[in-house]
């Protein structure tokens, strides 16, 4: 992942100043909030969230239709 320095903010600043923090988040898609300057938090546009949910579902899908694929004969002997 990469992390845009522009779109780092401290845990104090984003406690003060959330409104800050969501049009950044409106402005580029994400914020990561730091804690001892450290990445801790990602604050991000649900809907994105959804889509990234969504993505890794597809992921798994297709891994599990290509075993099937791969492991087709196995399947079979089984199934008799």
């Amino acid at each position: 992942m990469n992390i845009n320095t522009n779109n780092l903010v401290s845990i104090t600043e984003a406690n003060q100043n959330f409104s800050k923090v969501a049009r950044l988040v409106d402005e580029s898609g994400s914020v990561v909030i730091l804690k001892n300057n450290v990445p801790r938090y990602l604050v991000m546009e649900f809907s994105a969230a959804e889509q990234a949910q969504l993505a890794a579902d597809e992921d798994v899908a297709a891994v599990s239709k290509r075993l099937l694929e791969q492991n087709r004969q196995s399947y079979d002997v089984l199934a008799k």
